[in-house]
């Protein structure tokens, strides 16, 4: 094992590559953990395994037409989230779907690399992740989901907030259930393909789904949990980060190790409620003017 130097580490920040990493990084603090937030509350965690896979079939589609790969991935991601969204009627419905687009979206992927004869090692190396090849579009993309999914969920947290916490109080209440579960699903699958290239596809829960189970064990409103997600997401990335350069590690595996041992640190915290962590319907309802 190999550290470098606090100097070396400091030469290093002074590179473009490693700038736009540390950039991405902190954008994806903002938007991809209230992601994580919605996967635990809406119960999907099959979803960002489908994705994973879609998002391959994706960069197999680009690397075969010529276009960009991880362009070809977001609208493949998109277009599948946008297509399950009606059978999330109820997460059984949703899981079942979710394990046959895992498979037909693997399926597809390897057909068309090994028809076509093009080198897969292309595709199969996002698995692993490449933060430092993180361009413009990338940090447009990632930019784009710190500013859409926290604005979503301000604008509306009500209906989020009953949402996730009762399907079918929401529907009686009047929300858009199935419209919104469908926005839901379309960023979840984004974003999804927006963090492949930080951490891989096989780490991208470094990102998502580990600040949101911390947070949820410190919150105690749908409100909290969410800002704490956040909170957490930025402490972790730019740590692990940081952590990765001086150890001269790979930043995937470094990032997935520091937020678990968060989320491990915060389960040694007893827990301060008895209820549930979704938020009261009472506690999204903004207050009336």
């Amino acid at each position: 094992m190999s550290t470098l130097a606090t100097a070396d580490v400091g030469a290093l920040l002074q590179l473009v590559p490693v700038q736009r990493a540390g950039l991405a990084l902190l954008l994806a603090a903002v938007g991809l953990p209230v992601i994580g937030v919605i996967i635990v509350g809406l119960d999907i965690m099959p979803v960002r395994f489908a994705m994973m896979h879609v998002a391959l079939f994706g960069i197999a589609v680009g690397l075969i037409t010529g276009l960009d790969p991880m362009l070809c991935a977001l609208v493949a991601c998109a277009l599948a989230g946008a297509g399950v969204a009606p059978l999330a009627r109820t997460p059984d419905g949703l899981s079942g779907a979710m394990g046959l687009l895992m498979s037909l979206a693997i399926a597809g992927a390897l057909l068309l690399l090994a028809v076509s004869g093009v080198n897969a090692s292309g595709a199969f190396a996002l698995l692993w992740g490449s933060i430092l090849s993180v361009g413009t579009p990338d940090l447009i993309v990632l930019g784009a989901l710190a500013v859409v999914v926290p604005a979503l969920f301000w604008w509306r947290r009500r209906d989020v907030g009953l949402l996730l916490y009762d399907r079918e109080l929401a529907e009686c209440s009047g929300v858009p259930v199935r419209a919104l579960t469908a926005a839901l699903l379309v960023l979840v699958a984004v974003a999804v393909a927006g963090a492949i290239k930080l951490t891989g596809a096989l780490l991208v829960d470094a990102l998502t789904l580990l600040p949101a189970l911390a947070a949820r064990r410190l919150g105690s409103s749908l409100k909290s949990i969410t800002l704490w997600a956040i909170g957490i997401g930025v402490a972790v990335n730019l740590t692990g980060f940081l952590l990765a350069l001086w150890l001269d590690w790979p930043p995937g595996p470094v990032l997935v190790l520091t937020a678990g041992a968060v989320v491990l640190a915060v389960h040694l915290i007893s827990e301060r409620r008895t209820t549930s962590w979704r938020a009261p319907a009472s506690a999204s309802r903004p207050s009336s003017h």
